[in-house]
């Protein structure tokens, strides 16, 4: 996790914010939304199968939490987001 890293999940909550109250109107950037998630979600997992998480709890016990829990945020939202896609995909009328 760079300070760039950092500064573009911002950014992405950011451009979550800015639909929030028309999300209705917006049904491909959610799914745009979704596979963000599924990326960084993806991303995660090949992470744990390439890295010691036990060591790193033990040498940075909140640095070691955040790298065991982000990506369950992220596939968490993954879900959430194509729930929501579906929802307004299925919806027929034009909103």
């Amino acid at each position: 996790m760079s300070s760039f890293g950092l500064a573009l999940i911002i950014i992405w909550g950011l451009a979550y914010l800015a639909i929030a109250h028309n999300y209705q109107k917006s049904k491909w950037l959610i799914g745009v939304f979704a596979l963000e998630k599924l990326m960084y979600g993806a991303s995660w997992i090949v992470w744990l199968k390439n890295n010691d998480l036990t060591m790193l709890i033990q040498k940075d016990f909140l640095a070691g939490m955040f790298y065991a829990l982000y990506g369950a945020n992220d596939l968490v939202f993954f879900v959430v987001f194509v729930y929501v896609f579906c929802l307004l995909a299925l919806n027929k009328e034009e909103v």
